[in-house]
């Protein structure tokens, strides 16, 4: 069981300070937030921040290749989100990745995350924002894969789960990612755990996820298995007559920190053919984090890419 005392209450999003230059939810758009959340949502939030949006693209050392050439396409800011990441034997994941990818391990075993966690500040590049599409929660189910031609490394994900229709039918058609619509309601308590429920919708898989969450308000010393599943600037997805496509996408390096969870419902990896170990998962907390997305890429077709020599695997 949880213990409500260990962990200060940290500042939670709403209380922290902002910029001078507010941008208030109309009261249409905070009725269809209401069910998403489960409750009353702050009634204001930070616009896009021209200086801060550059320090972000101007960061680029940690990166283990440069920034795309061409314009980022969309930008969110990711918030209160858990990983809580399980060990696999690879091969047990092999035959449900496109033949263009390959299993990343970690110390001989592939690790699948389940990613409970909540978006705003969604803004398509050049359009005005979408009323009831700016701010509703996600979530994923991913493991770590690598290009076989490239031997880049990114992240694959067997489903996403949101619970904006728009979203969805938006995230299918431009970046071909697996998502489903849900039913989704985050709850947060005095002791600042958030209680996350999802249930899929109008899906031949159905899912059903249940969990409470927190942060023990700890920081965690990234390096080791920390950066092997955060460290992932590509996300790889199956294009077009099984071409293999790429999203390039960018960000601070991840603030993580020590975390605390009880799963009462995860159906996600079983609904995929994934059956997890019964062991205790690996957990990691962050507040927030704005991401920067880039165009849907083709990388091409499997035949086309085996008849160039691929790049060898490394360590």
């Amino acid at each position: 069981m949880l213990n409500p005392g260990l962990a200060e209450k940290p500042a939670r999003i709403s209380e922290v300070t902002r910029p001078t230059s507010y941008r208030y939810v109309p009261a249409n758009e905070e009725r269809v937030l209401w069910e998403c959340f489960g409750g009353p949502i702050p009634t204001i939030f930070a616009p896009v921040r021209p200086l801060f949006m550059n320090k972000i693209l101007s960061t680029t050392e940690h990166r283990p290749w440069p920034l795309p050439k061409s314009p980022w396409v969309m930008t969110q800011r990711w918030n209160d989100l858990l990983f809580a990441h399980w060990p696999l034997p690879a091969s047990d994941l092999t035959a449900l990745l496109p033949e263009a990818l390959t299993v990343d391990t970690f110390d001989g075993s592939a690790w699948v995350g389940v990613v409970p966690f909540w978006m705003d500040q969604i803004r398509m590049r050049g359009l005005p924002r979408i009323p009831g599409a700016s701010r509703f929660p996600e979530l994923n189910l991913r493991t770590y894969v690598r290009e076989r031609h490239t031997n880049q490394p990114g992240v694959y994900f067997f489903s996403l789960d949101a619970a904006n229709p728009f979203a969805v039918s938006a995230a299918r058609l431009f970046f071909r990612l697996p998502y489903f619509w849900a039913r989704m309601k985050i709850k947060t308590d005095e002791t600042q755990m958030l209680h996350y429920d999802s249930r899929r919708l109008l899906s031949h898989n159905p899912a059903q996820f249940r969990a409470h969450y927190r942060s023990l308000g700890k920081p965690c010393v990234k390096g080791g298995i920390e950066s092997f599943l955060t460290d992932r600037y590509a996300l790889f997805t199956s294009g077009r007559r099984g071409n293999t496509a790429r999203v390039n996408i960018h960000h601070l390096p991840w603030p993580l920190e020590l975390a605390e969870a009880e799963f009462e419902m995860n159906d996600l990896p079983q609904a995929h053919g994934i059956r997890l170990p019964d062991t205790k998962p690996l957990l990691q907390y962050s507040r927030e984090l704005t991401v920067y997305i880039w165009a849907l890429e083709d990388l091409g077709s499997p035949a086309t890419r085996r008849a160039t020599a691929p790049v060898p695997a490394g360590p």
